[in-house]
């Protein structure tokens, strides 16, 4: 069974209450920080230059007092997505005709080079940054403090239209249901291997998807439900948007506020500048 242990692999949407000074940080800092971060690593091009932006997030990881082994263990269901992205960029990938690559193996139209190579590791190295600087920002959030932080933020678009609130509540919300969908799918592998399905089995990808047809048609059906759970509660509960909502809580800028800013702008501005 504890290979349909699916929640301990999940790591977005959860929060770790460990009290450091991230954790202290107004949320509209930590959104903007994160947005910059992500910016800064998307646009580097550099082998160097991207796994600088793995370092800056795994340390921001420790100083926020989250295990690092906890936080890597969200790339385990990812692993074979990026081992067939790795592959299809290492032999197929930009740099394979680039000039001032040293060729290092070549058969029929796959061509291994130097070029290629840092292709994948910038590939790679981007795509693990990203995914723990996602964590990083449910580790130190709770869910109510992101919806505060993008309807803070969503504000001023809503002169032009922009339907702010809306969209903080349905961001907040697909969170929140990530563990929760997780949970669900690991409750009916077991309940489907207890009752002697096979749905590890298969020769192919294509047996195996199969097998998981019985999996996944009850989880599309709990999912209808819960949604429609949730809408019925919010009616009930008066839920009509941004239209004349007033806020209990205050959101207030202070001055650890303004100097994580300004670190983390400089982490970005470094990361752009590293080749």
């Amino acid at each position: 069974m504890e290979d349909f242990e699916l929640l301990r692999y999940v790591t977005i949407g959860q929060y770790f209450p460990t009290g450091s000074p991230i954790h202290r940080l107004d949320p509209r800092v930590k959104i903007i920080g994160l947005i910059a971060l992500a910016m800064a690593i998307v646009a580097q091009t550099s082998a160097v230059g991207s796994i600088a932006g793995v370092i800056v997030a795994l340390a921001l990881i420790a100083f926020a007092r989250v295990d690092v082994r906890f936080a890597l263990r969200g790339l385990a269901p990812s692993i074979p997505i990026l081992a067939l992205l790795a592959i299809l960029q290492l032999g197929f990938g930009w740099g394979a005709r680039a000039s001032g690559c040293i060729a290092l193996w070549s058969w029929e139209i796959v061509n291994v080079t130097t070029c290629s190579i840092e292709a994948v590791i910038v590939l790679l190295a981007r795509l693990v940054a990203l995914v723990v600087l996602t964590s990083l920002l449910t580790f130190t959030s709770t869910l109510s403090e992101l919806s505060r932080g993008i309807e803070a933020l969503l504000r001023p678009f809503q002169r032009v239209g922009v339907p702010g609130d809306e969209l903080a509540m349905v961001f907040t919300i697909a969170l929140r249901f990530v563990p929760t969908l997780a949970l669900e799918t690991e409750k009916l592998l077991k309940a489907q291997a207890a009752r002697g399905a096979n749905i590890q089995g298969g020769s192919n990808p294509i047996a195996r998807a199969r097998q998981l047809l019985p999996v996944l048609v009850p989880l599309f059906i709990n999912t209808l439900r819960r949604s429609e759970d949730l809408a019925a509660a919010m009616e009930a509960r008066g839920y009509s948007g941004g239209a004349g909502r007033t806020h209990y809580v205050r959101l207030h800028f202070r001055r650890a506020d303004l100097i994580a800013l300004v670190i983390v702008i400089a982490l970005a501005a470094g990361l752009l500048v590293v080749r």
